[in-house]
């Protein structure tokens, strides 16, 4: 699927359109954002009403267009072979402002259930690695999304 992705994306680079750009943006942030939900193997209730909130806040989304694009980004996350699949179009297209604010999401889905599996603490920071954002900020977003847990 992720092969087949490529291709079409490689092969309409130059006819992608702002709002379909804006929809792979959206799409492999969602991808990243399951990849943590799924880093230990469960899908617990906090994850899941957490997701499409931070989605229509963050998107400025519908609920129904939060879940249209989670139901997407699920097929597409499923098939993908590596965290850079993701995070390439995410580096094209984002500020580091916005990257955080996705590592922020991160850490917020990963604390979502009270605990914090390695599984989860490892794909967030692979995924920071891969966004070129320094330890610092990675630390800062983990301790802000513990302190908004504590609110």
């Amino acid at each position: 699927m992720i092969a087949k992705l490529k291709q079409f994306l490689t092969s309409h680079a130059q006819a992608v359109t702002p709002e379909e750009k804006a929809k792979h943006l959206k799409l492999a942030a969602v991808s990243l954002l399951l990849e943590v939900v799924y880093a230990d193997q469960t899908l617990n209730d906090e994850e899941a009403s957490l997701l499409p909130d931070l989605l229509t806040s963050a998107l400025a989304l519908t609920l129904t267009e939060a879940q249209a694009l989670i139901d997407e980004a699920k097929s597409i996350q499923g098939n993908a072979t590596s965290l850079y699949e993701f995070t390439n179009e995410i580096n094209e297209q984002c500020t580091i402002e916005q990257k955080q604010k996705l590592i922020l999401a991160m850490w917020k889905l990963a604390y979502a259930d009270g605990q914090l599996c390695r599984y989860e603490d490892q794909i967030i920071r692979r995924t920071a690695e891969l966004l070129y954002l320094k330890h610092s900020e990675l630390i800062q977003m983990r301790n802000a999304a513990i302190n908004a847990l504590g609110e």
